[in-house]
């Protein structure tokens, strides 16, 4: 039967969320894009697979009738199997985080509620395009709410000049998380420049993977003169394709050891590496980078792309996770 032929090939070309491309099943080149469908235009995914499934299509059912029926037979298909396969959760630390706004006592700094420069609304909607869903975890991490995301985001933990009673790492949090991702999850650790960050606890906790964050300050910028943060050596890196220079200021730099490696490497100090760990991934950077205020070009010039490696971090992570 036509149909089982068509679904068993499908089933050895699907690798949802990993392949950058798909290649057309008879003649091997890449498929060319076919009408472009809103429905598609979040569930990036799903869409390299319609241009495969047409492609086969067009070989295998030549008759216009019957193309048409299938056409619309994988649309349906395509975006429920979206749905299903795009919902990753990604958790965002605001147990160590939990500062407070001194102006309004509301929290702030990172989350993904807060919209204004000092928040992560704009990342958190990037992972919202591509299908992901948001969590905060206000908790400190335990089994329930680590089996419930795909991947953890711990940012800038709080010293005793940012939270009057702050939460540090403990022992029993570093084990879980060990075994978490090892287990096949995937955690991003982003520090911050030397005194706006707690080292020590969160070392602890970085070092099980390779990191160590030294508490310096890198990469100062002095009254908005913005190419003293500019970074241009980038290397071949998903993170960076096709981002030519992004701006990274104020950032703590990062001692590898065991299988960890660098991302972003200034002279001889390391900005951003990443480490498999078992079935897992982690990656460290040594700044909150990508808040609000330099996400895009709100006060950025031009010719800084930290939205594309936004976009790129988010991909990658996403990634990660299958």
């Amino acid at each position: 039967m036509i149909w089982i032929d068509i679904y068993l090939r499908t089933l050895r070309e699907i690798r949802f969320y990993r392949l950058p491309t798909l290649w057309h099943p008879i003649s091997g080149k890449e498929a060319s894009p076919y009408p472009n469908c809103s429905i598609f235009s979040v569930f990036a995914p799903a869409k390299r697979l319609f241009h495969y499934f047409y492609a086969l299509l067009q070989e295998k059912l030549p008759n216009t009738t019957t193309m048409k029926k299938g056409i619309f037979t994988i649309l349906v298909c395509l975006a429920a199997f979206s749905f299903a396969g795009a919902q990753k959760t990604v958790g965002l630390d605001h147990w160590y985080n939990r500062e407070t706004n001194s102006k309004t006592n509301e929290p702030y700094h990172y989350l993904w509620n807060d919209s204004a420069f000092s928040g992560f609304s704009q990342l958190g909607e990037l992972f919202s395009q591509k299908g992901a869903t948001l969590q905060t975890i206000g908790a400190k991490p335990n089994q329930t709410n680590l089996n419930n995301i795909d991947i953890y985001i711990i940012v800038d933990p709080d010293t005793p000049k940012e939270s009057a009673n702050p939460n540090y790492i403990g022992k029993d949090e570093i084990l879980l998380l060990k075994k978490w991702v090892k287990n096949g999850g995937v955690l991003l650790l982003m520090a911050n420049d030397g005194p706006n960050c707690e080292f020590e606890h969160f070392n602890q906790l970085a070092g099980i993977f390779g990191f160590h964050f030294n508490p310096a300050t890198l990469n100062p910028v002095i009254n908005r003169v913005w190419e003293m943060g500019a970074e241009i050596n980038l290397p071949d890196h998903s993170l960076f394709n096709d981002v030519h220079k992004i701006y990274l200021k104020e950032v703590a730099s990062i001692a590898l050891s065991g299988k960890a490696t660098p991302v972003l490497t200034d002279g001889h100090d390391h900005f951003i590496a990443e480490t498999r760990f078992g079935k897992g991934y982690v990656m460290a950077i040594g700044d909150p980078w990508l808040y609000n205020e330099y996400i895009d070009h709100a006060l950025l010039p031009e010719s800084f792309e930290n939205l594309k490696a936004a976009n790129n971090l988010v991909e990658l992570l996403l990634n990660k996770t299958n």
